[in-house]
C-alpha cells in the first residue's frame, strides 16, 4: 500500500475535516464555550447541556494539533476549552470537576464521575505538552491526587466509578443510561490509565509512577478475560464480574493504550508482558470483530453478536489499534486491517456533505440519522487523535 498517499488522506481527514468543522460549528458565541448539542441534521441546540467529557475531549484534541502543527487556529479553541473549565466546571468548594453544566455555565449534575476526571487529566496534561502552561500541570498534579485520595480503592485495588459532589460514596454511579449502575468499569480504568500515561510524560513522580504501574497490574489481572484477550466491562468492588457483554471498539482501542502506558513506564519487564496481551487482544478482534467491509461492530456477547452498528469510535481505534498489533508483531495482515478500517472509515463514517463524522451506520451501511454530530459523547478525540496518531506512527 502506498502509505504517502495514506498520511495525505489521513492529514487533509483531520486539518480540512474535523478541526475545521469543530472550529466553524460548534463554538457557542453567546454564552462561551462550546454547543452542547448539534444534531445529525446540523440543527445546533442553544440550550443543551455542557459536558465534562466534551469540553476535557476539545482541550486534548486542539491542544494536540497545536503541538504538533502550531496553528495559532487550534491553539486558541484550547485555550476556549481550558478557560470554560476553568470557569464553570470546578467545584470551588469540593474540589474537582462538575460531571454537567447547563448552557450558561451552572452546575446541572455535580457528581464527580471519575472518568470525567480522568479526561481533564488527560487534557490538561497535553495542554502543557502543547504550550507550556504551569497552571495547567499544577491542576492536573491537584487532580490526580484527588482521585488517589478519594477513589482508590485501598482493599482491592482500583478506583471507584463515581462519587457524590463532596466525594462522599454515591448510589449514582453509572457513566450513561447504556451503562450497569456498577462500582467499578473497564471504561473508567481505561481511561484513568490514559490519563496517567499522559501526565507521567511531563511528570515522572514516584507516587505517579506507583498508580500507573498499579493500573496497568489491575488491568492485566483483573480487566482482561484471560481467555478469550477480551475485556470484561463491570465488576463490583472486589472484581467479581457484571456483564459477559464484548466492545470490540474498547478492546482494540485497549490494546494499544496498554502499551502506549508501559512504553511510557518505562519498565521492560512490564512492556513484554503488556505487549503479549496486547497482540492476543487485536487477534481476538481482527478474528471474531472485523465485517468483511473491513469495519469492526459494537458489540457481541458469548452467544454472537448484540450490536451490529458500526459507531465512529470503534473504527477511529481500530485504525490505531490494528497498525499497533502490526508495529509489535510485523504481521501484515494488521496492517491490512489498519488500512481496511480507514477505508470503512473513508467510505461509510466521513459525512462528506455535512462535515465531521456520522455517529455510525447501521448493518447495511447506512448513517444513524438520529444520532448527534456533537453531544457530550459525540467529540472530536477519537477521530482526531487516531488521523494523529496514524500520521505519527505511518512511515
Amino acid at each position: 500500500m502506498d502509505t504517502q498517499n495514506w498520511k495525505e488522506q489521513l492529514r487533509l481527514e483531520l486539518q480540512d475535516n474535523i478541526l475545521l468543522y469543530w472550529i466553524n460549528n460548534t463554538v457557542d458565541t453567546v454564552h462561551g464555550g462550546f454547543i452542547g448539542e448539534i444534531d445529525h441534521q446540523l440543527r445546533a441546540n442553544p440550550q443543551a447541556d455542557k459536558g465534562l467529557v466534551l469540553n476535557a475531549r476539545i482541550l486534548w484534541t486542539y491542544s494536540s494539533a497545536y503541538r504538533l502543527y502550531r496553528d495559532p487556529a487550534y491553539l486558541e479553541m484550547a485555550e476556549r476549552a481550558y478557560d470554560y473549565l476553568r470557569n464553570h466546571f470546578v467545584d470551588r468548594e469540593y474540589g474537582g470537576l462538575y460531571w454537567m453544566v447547563d448552557y450558561l455555565g451552572r452546575p446541572s449534575q455535580d457528581k464527580k464521575q471519575v472518568y470525567g476526571q480522568a479526561f481533564a487529566i488527560y487534557a490538561l496534561a497535553e495542554y502543557y505538552r502543547a504550550n507550556g502552561n504551569q497552571e495547567a500541570l499544577d491542576w492536573a498534579i491537584e487532580l490526580y491526587r484527588l482521585l488517589e485520595k478519594h477513589s482508590y480503592d485501598h482493599e482491592y485495588k482500583g478506583y471507584f466509578e463515581a462519587l457524590a459532589r463532596d466525594w462522599q460514596p454515591t448510589e449514582e454511579l453509572s457513566l450513561s443510561d447504556k451503562d450497569l449502575n456498577e462500582k467499578k468499569s473497564m471504561n473508567t480504568h481505561l481511561h484513568v490509565l490514559e490519563a496517567y500515561t499522559n501526565l507521567y510524560r511531563i511528570w515522572k513522580s514516584p507516587e505517579l509512577d506507583s498508580s500507573l504501574r498499579g493500573l496497568i497490574e489491575v488491568t492485566l489481572d483483573h480487566i482482561i478475560n484471560p481467555e478469550g484477550a477480551h475485556f470484561w466491562l463491570f465488576f463490583d468492588e472486589a472484581w467479581r464480574v457484571k456483564s459477559d457483554h464484548i466492545s470490540y471498539g474498547h478492546d482494540i482501542e485497549g490494546s494499544w493504550l496498554l502499551v502506549e502506558a508501559a512504553e511510557v513506564l518505562g519498565d521492560a519487564e512490564v512492556l513484554v508482558r503488556v505487549k503479549n496481551v496486547a497482540a492476543a487482544m487485536a487477534e481476538a478482534v481482527h478474528a471474531k470483530g472485523v465485517d468483511k467491509d473491513g469495519g469492526i461492530w459494537n458489540e457481541a456477547d458469548a452467544g454472537g453478536l448484540t450490536d451490529a452498528n458500526k459507531d465512529w469510535w470503534p473504527q477511529a481505534e481500530a485504525m490505531v489499534g490494528f497498525y499497533n498489533a502490526y508495529q509489535m508483531t510485523k504481521d501484515d495482515k494488521f496492517q491490512q486491517a489498519a488500512h481496511k478500517s480507514w477505508e470503512f472509515i473513508r467510505n461509510y463514517i466521513v459525512d462528506h456533505k455535512g462535515g465531521e463524522w456520522h455517529w455510525g451506520v447501521d448493518p447495511d451501511g447506512r448513517p444513524l440519522p438520529n444520532e448527534p454530530k456533537v453531544s457530550p459523547w459525540k467529540c472530536p478525540y477519537h477521530n482526531g487523535r487516531a488521523c494523529m496518531e496514524m500520521l505519527e506512527r505511518l512511515p
